[in-house]
C-alpha cells in the first residue's frame, strides 16, 4: 500500500468512533451478501466539487473489504454542456425534453464523469470499474413530447455481479438504453429506487453537499423514523424542496426494501462516521416504528419491558423496580425494542432509564426516542455512570452536566441555577435500580 493510501486510512479512522462501534459494524457487514451492503447514489454535483472526499471515502471502504455499488447523475454537468451548445432542456410547456442532439451530449457528459470517478478511485489503488451503460433498461415515455426520457422497465445485474465477484468497486451511471439500444435520460432517483429494488442493499446512502436533513434550526436531523416522523415533517413549513424529495424518494425505497435496510443522507468527508457509528454525521432514515406513550404502567407488558432494560444495560434490574417507582412517563417502542422511563421529581421530569436494545443499536430508533422526549417535555435531567460510554451522545444533547467522581448529571432545559442544584442533588440521590455485575472469577 503506498504512503499516500496508508495516510487515507489512518485519517479517516482518527474521524471515527470508538474501535469497539467500528468493529460492530464491520463484523455486521461483513455478514451481508458483497453485492448487497451498500448503494451509495452520488449526486452530480459531488462528483463536480468534492471527488477527492468521494473517492478517499470509497476507498476506505474498499480498505476494510467492503464493495459499494456507486450510482452517480451529472446533473449540472448535463447543465453547463447543453447551454454551452445551446440546446434546450425544455419543450414549449417547460416540461423536461431530451433533443436527439441532447442525448449524445447526454451520453458524452455521464461517460467523462464516469471515467473522472474511476480514475480519482484508481489513483487511491482501488480496483473500480466503469459501468457507463448496461444496467438500466428503459421505455420511452413520450418521444413526441419529451424526446428521449425514459421510464426504467429492468435491471441488469450481470455486470454488477461480475464486478462484485471480481473485487472491483462497479461505478453506474444514471442513464438507460431502450430495448434496441437507444441511450435515454432517466430520473436518477427513479434509478437508484429500481437499482436499490433489485439488489435489496443493507444500505443505501445518498452523497450529497449537505450533511444530511435540516431541522427547523439549521441542525442535522440525525435520524427519522419513518412511522413517526414522516407527516410532521412534510408538514413542516421550513422544510426546503430539496429536503422533501430525498424524505420521499427515501420512503419510496424503503418500502420496497427489507425491514432491517435504511437510507443515509451525507456528505462524503463524513460517510465512513455515518456508516460506522452509533451517533453516526448525516441522517439516517428507516421506515422504523411507533413510539407510544404511556402515562402508567397499564397497558405495558411489564416482563417484556423488564426484559428490554436489561438487555440494553447488560445488568438485572432489582425484582421490586415496577413496584417502587411512581412513573410519569413511559415511552415504548412497539417492538419494545426502545424505551425512556421518566419519573417527576420536585416537578421536573427525571429520565430514570433510557435503553434501546443491542440488536437495535445503530438503527436510528434511539435518536427517533429522544426526539420524541424532548418534544414532549421541556426539560428534563438523568444521571449516568461517569465511564458510561454512552456519554459522549449525551453531552451532545444536553444543555449542562455536573460531574462527580462516580456519576454525570446531565440536563435538558434548565436554566434557573436553584432548579439545576435541587435536580442535581436529586440525581445524586437516586437509589440504585440495577444490580451489579457479578465479579468474573479469578
Amino acid at each position: 500500500m503506498s504512503d499516500r493510501a496508508e495516510d487515507l486510512i489512518v485519517k479517516l479512522l482518527r474521524n471515527l468512533g470508538s474501535k469497539k462501534e467500528v468493529d460492530q459494524y464491520l463484523k455486521l457487514f461483513a455478514e451481508v451478501d458483497g453485492r448487497r451492503f451498500a448503494v451509495i447514489k452520488v449526486s452530480g454535483g459531488v462528483v463536480r466539487d468534492e471527488l477527492d472526499a468521494l473517492a478517499s471515502s470509497i476507498a476506505f471502504l474498499d480498505r476494510v473489504g467492503l464493495t459499494p455499488v456507486v450510482l452517480h447523475g451529472a446533473g449540472p454537468q448535463l447543465t453547463a454542456a447543453l447551454e454551452e451548445a445551446g440546446v434546450s432542456r425544455n419543450n414549449e410547456e417547460g416540461e423536461r425534453r431530451v433533443t436527439e442532439r441532447g442525448i449524445e451530449i447526454a451520453r458524452k457528459v455521464y461517460q467523462r464523469e464516469n471515467l473522472r470517478i474511476v480514475d480519482a478511485l484508481e489513483s487511491l489503488e482501488v480496483d473500480a470499474r466503469p459501468v457507463p451503460t448496461g444496467v438500466f433498461e428503459a421505455e420511452l415515455i413520450d418521444r413526441r413530447r419529451v424526446g428521449f426520457v425514459g421510464r426504467v422497465t429492468k435491471v441488469h445485474l450481470d455486470l454488477i455481479d461480475s464486478s462484485v465477484r471480481g473485487e472491483q468497486i462497479p461505478v453506474i451511471a444514471s442513464l438507460a438504453e431502450t430495448s434496441i439500444g437507444q441511450t435515454v435520460a432517466v430520473n436518477a432517483d427513479e434509478a437508484a429506487r429500481e437499482l436499490a429494488k433489485a439488489l435489496q442493499p443493507f444500505k443505501v446512502v445518498f452523497l450529497s453537499p449537505q450533511d444530511g436533513l435540516r431541522d427547523a434550526d439549521g441542525g442535522i436531523l440525525s435520524a427519522v423514523n419513518l412511522a413517526e416522523d414522516y407527516d410532521d415533517l412534510l408538514a413542516a413549513p421550513w422544510l426546503t424542496a430539496g429536503m422533501k424529495k430525498k424524505l420521499e424518494e427515501a420512503r419510496a425505497m424503503l418500502e420496497v426494501l427489507p425491514r432491517s435496510s435504511s437510507v443515509a443522507v451525507a456528505s462524503p468527508e463524513n460517510l465512513a462516521r455515518e456508516l460506522f457509528t452509533h451517533k453516526g454525521a448525516g441522517t439516517l432514515i428507516r421506515l422504523g416504528e411507533r413510539i407510544r406513550r404511556f402515562d402508567s404502567l397499564e397497558g405495558v407488558d411489564v416482563e417484556r419491558l423488564r426484559g428490554l432494560l436489561e438487555d440494553g444495560f447488560g445488568k438485572k434490574l432489582f425484582l421490586d423496580y415496577f413496584d417502587k417507582r411512581q412513573f410519569f412517563r413511559i415511552y415504548l417502542a412497539d417492538s419494545y425494542r426502545a424505551t425512556a422511563i421518566l419519573t417527576l421529581e420536585a416537578g421536573v421530569p427525571y429520565l430514570d432509564k433510557f435503553a434501546v436494545t443491542k440488536d437495535a443499536q445503530g438503527d436510528g430508533i434511539g435518536a427517533s426516542l429522544w426526539q420524541r422526549i424532548v418534544d414532549e417535555n421541556g426539560k428534563l435531567f438523568w444521571r449516568a455512570r461517569a465511564d458510561n460510554e454512552v456519554n459522549p451522545w449525551y453531552f451532545a444533547r444536553s444543555t449542562g452536566s455536573f460531574r462527580s467522581e462516580r456519576w454525570i448529571v446531565f440536563w435538558y432545559g434548565l436554566a434557573d441555577f436553584d432548579e439545576i442544584e435541587r435536580c442535581v442533588k436529586n440525581a445524586l440521590d437516586m437509589p440504585a435500580s440495577l444490580k451489579a455485575k457479578p465479579e468474573a472469577a479469578s
